[in-house]
């Protein structure tokens, strides 16, 4: 067992260990494709995603260095037929990017670096059919093919290290593409190597222009997961079952964590953050004990047309549509507020929905980290708003009307200021930027407008809640009595017919003039 060749099954064995869900059923996936074109496959996935899980997952399949049939008797990929096929039948070659980088003495080194490691284990396990001198990594691996026969299966951990931690470095990046392209640029050297390759990181293969890099890998990207959608993340099944399997509330789970979904499974769960709420029986924000709010910051506070409004939009709990086709995959070469997004769709920051081509911000946890990275901007009126939101949700129960009036006021014009769109809309906007963490406590419902009104909202507590439902009702050029009145008129269908408990009456007016806001609150 060597550190990059055939590395074992143990780190897969401490995965099974813990909290664990079943994902070996990809395993048939990727024996789908050896001996095939579509051999090489690149999968990208935010952090916290389970992109390490799965590559020690195939470590241990493959490995022809161990006997792994016992760790994965039981599980999905031991019932299917291309199990014994291909069970330990391999040399796996096993690279994790990110340990080369934190070892190197210098970034510039890391390429020639790994080659030299890899040609080093390389040599003592076949020490006949490599060259002493030998440099580049590609030549070894067929020379010992070609003399033995033996295929590699190589699995690369963070594959894009490189791009985002030497983001401004072009002649590394050129380095390092052009050692990738020598492992797998196709041909009859590369069919005789490699039995399968499968590449997983947090960015899709670099584009130079509108060309891949590495043209022969089939992708599996956050914005087209295709068949792979199953496997970005926990299914609301998979959820289910860990929820009942250690009592933890469902309902709380999906609040905090749901939200990415695709054209082939609608409800994706960030995983790690579901298996830390699980092991710290606690459900909270555990994105930013990995992410900080500046890795957030500096991109929406980028300087292109319309990033600001759209991010206001989604901050509002708006869907924004995004074009993803001009995004490079790399962390510098932005030309548009579209590239920006769709970088924080990769990171995961945004959820994308390829049918309406649109971004919304995901789940509770991802709201938390967009509402600390916006209270470090120079955007003042929206800081200003979600540092008061818990102020305001307070005054709005306390039947406080006027402070409520204010507070609305304020986050109005800011909003407006942003936004491209009318003020009627705008103003349905502010108000749920203005109660952005109220989310915590409801789920926040758009209500289609009537007649001559405007959108309505509902404010429907949370199965784990206490705090009273609330409708808001808004008006133009008339009063807060009158949007009252149509409340007590209306009759609600949907989740609010279905509610019972206290409810709060809030009707809000604007008057176009003099631009002031009046606030009527009654509990029915």
């Amino acid at each position: 067992m060597g550190l990059y060749l055939n590395p074992g099954k143990e780190s897969f064995q401490q995965i099974c260990n813990g909290i664990y869900v079943d994902k070996t059923d990809m395993i048939d996936y990727v024996n789908s494709t050896i001996g095939t074109p579509a051999k090489l496959t690149c999968f990208s996935r935010p952090r916290r995603f389970g992109k390490s899980f799965a590559a020690k997952m195939l470590c241990a399949y493959y490995d022809k260095s161990c006997d792994s049939r016992e760790l994965f008797d039981g599980l999905k990929i031991s019932k299917m037929d291309s199990f014994e096929k291909y069970l330990n039948k391999y040399d796996v070659i096993y690279l994790d990017i990110t340990r080369f980088i934190s070892t190197v003495g210098t970034l510039s080194d890391v390429v020639k670096r790994l080659q030299a490691d890899v040609i080093e284990e390389l040599k003592s396990a076949y020490p006949l059919y490599v060259k002493e001198d030998e440099k580049a990594l590609a030549n070894a691996l067929f020379a010992i093919s070609h003399r033995t026969g033996n295929k590699f299966v190589i699995i690369i951990d963070e594959w894009d290290a490189l791009f985002r931690e030497a983001k401004d470095d072009d002649n590394l990046q050129k380095e390092y593409v052009q050692l990738l392209r020598g492992l797998f640029k196709g041909g009859t050297a590369t069919d005789e190597t490699i039995a399968a390759a499968y590449m997983t990181g947090i960015l899709p293969i670099k584009k130079y222009g509108t060309e891949s890099a590495l043209t022969d890998f089939q992708e599996f990207t956050m914005t087209s997961p295709a068949k792979l959608a199953k496997y970005v993340g926990f299914t609301e099944d998979e959820v289910k079952f860990l929820c009942d399997k250690y009592h933890m509330d469902f309902d709380s789970m999906q609040t905090w964590y749901d939200g990415y979904s695709f054209n082939q499974i609608q409800h994706v769960y960030s995983p790690n953050s579901v298996m830390l709420a699980i092991r710290n029986e606690e459900f909270q924000n555990y994105w930013t004990a990995s992410e900080t709010y500046e890795s957030l910051k500096k991109y929406i506070e980028m300087d292109f047309d319309g990033l600001k409004g759209a991010i206001i939009s989604m901050l509002s709990g708006e869907a924004v549509r995004v074009k993803v086709s001009t995004f490079q995959n790399d962390m510098t070469s932005f030309r548009n507020k579209d590239d920006v997004l769709t970088l924080l769709i990769h990171l995961g920051y945004l959820a994308y929905d390829s049918k309406t081509q649109k971004a919304t911000i995901p789940n509770l946890e991802v709201a938390g980290a967009f509402g600390d990275a916006v209270g470090g901007t120079d955007w003042a009126y929206v800081a200003t708003a979600i540092r008061d939101s818990d102020d305001l949700l307070d005054a709005t129960i306390q039947g406080k009307a006027e402070k409520v009036a204010d507070a609305l006021e304020k986050a109005h014009e800011g909003v407006c200021s942003a936004l491209e769109y009318n003020n009627e809309a705008s103003l349905s906007a502010a108000i749920v930027l203005a109660y952005y963490t109220a989310r915590r406590q409801y789920e926040i419902v758009h209500e289609l407008p009537t007649g001559k009104g405007f959108a309505d909202l509902a404010f429907l507590p949370r199965k784990y809640s206490d705090y009273p439902a609330m409708v808001v009702e808004l008006k133009y050029n008339q009063d807060a009595d009158t949007a009252i009145r149509q409340i007590k008129e209306k009759r609600y269908d949907g989740k609010l017919k279905e509610y019972f408990g206290n409810l709060l009456m809030v009707g809000i007016n604007y008057d176009r003039e003099t631009k002031k806001h009046t606030c009527v609150i009654e509990k029915a």
